[in-house]
């Protein structure tokens, strides 16, 4: 994985293309290169028949620099960096930042192409690419580019983290009701792309939307309790309740972590950004005030041991 950091500070975390799948990316841009170039010779050819010798040669040369070199510059430029082999191949041509090329990105890349391809047969792109630890010819290191493997393996997208294991269970009295689907949608993708976001800006993203959520269900963040763990714990919840909803009480009815773990050995347990909180600190369990409350339908569970006063206030009105 290489890491790029584009101008709102955002890590990126990209795999670059390795020799064998950008060689067969520029066989694959040649061949049909070449084929183009054949049918547009044999066609010119017959109709510049009545030319003399000099006409011809240039036109022919004429043909080769617009067909082998400009071609490929063309169709990098409009399909920004996606050309017939690297969609073949599932691989994508990126500035260095990680945003898409430009005209005079393709024209360098182009231009220095027919020397370390063209000329040499691939032998200095070959070289070149084998040198650079992400994979670089030299047309790349010219033009401030890196060639990307778009393709992800199935299973690394849209896992959501779970809950660290003491915050499991803890949000069963919110009121979910308020909260819109876009409100979730969005901290949804917050979850399964924090691991690429650069550290402050994550943390400041995950603060946003533990606010938002937090305005919405009507409870505060408990204090102590990093914002992305708390996201994660209501997610989880949401999702236990929706699993309660769609089979009863069986299984899912349990508060442990529901549909939040992808498939065997996929992710490893996530990493909150640290937040000062001691091991043995354990934030305010939110429960109904009234013990036969209904919360999304669902009948709250009685309080547990221990007065009213020894619960801090929540200011949540559970509906009649």
């Amino acid at each position: 994985m290489s890491e790029l950091v584009t101008g709102e500070a955002v890590a990126l975390e990209l795999r670059p293309a390795r020799l064998p799948s950008r060689a067969l990316a520029v066989l694959l841009d040649l061949v049909a290169a070449v084929a183009v170039y054949v049918v547009v010779t044999i066609a010119l050819v017959t109709a510049t028949a009545s030319l003399d010798e000099a006409a011809q040669t240039a036109i022919s040369i004429a043909l080769f620099v617009l067909v082998l070199v400009g071609g490929p510059i063309l169709v990098e430029t409009l399909s920004h960096g996606r050309s017939l082999g690297k969609m073949a191949c599932g691989l994508r041509v990126v500035r260095d930042d990680g945003g898409p090329i430009r005209f005079r990105h393709a024209l360098v890349r182009g231009l220095i192409g027919v020397i370390e391809i063209l000329m040499t047969l691939g032998v200095v792109a070959c070289i070149a690419s084998l040198v650079s630890a992400r994979g670089r010819r030299l047309g790349d290191v010219f033009a401030g580019t890196l060639v990307v493997r778009e393709r992800v393996p199935v299973g690394q997208a849209g896992f959501v983290p779970p809950p660290p294991p003491w915050l499991a269970g803890r949000f069963s009295g919110l009121d979910l009701s308020a909260v819109p689907d876009g409100l979730w949608l969005a901290v949804r993708q917050y979850l399964t792309r924090m691991g690429q976001l650069d550290p402050q800006v994550g943390w400041s993203m995950a603060e946003r939307l533990a606010a938002d959520l937090a305005g919405r269900t009507g409870a505060p963040v408990p204090p102590g309790v990093p914002p992305a763990a708390y996201l994660a714990a209501v997610v989880q919840e949401r999702q236990a309740r929706e699993a309660r909803r769609a089979f009863g009480q069986g299984p899912a009815g349990s508060g442990g972590p529901v549909g939040t773990t992808g498939p065997a050995g996929a992710c490893a347990p996530p990493v909150y950004p640290a937040a000062a909180v001691a091991p043995d600190v354990r934030p305010a369990v939110y429960r109904p005030a009234d013990p036969g409350a209904v919360v999304r339908g669902e009948r709250a569970a009685p309080p547990q041991e221990g007065s009213s006063a020894d619960r801090p206030s929540t200011g949540f009105a559970p509906p009649a």
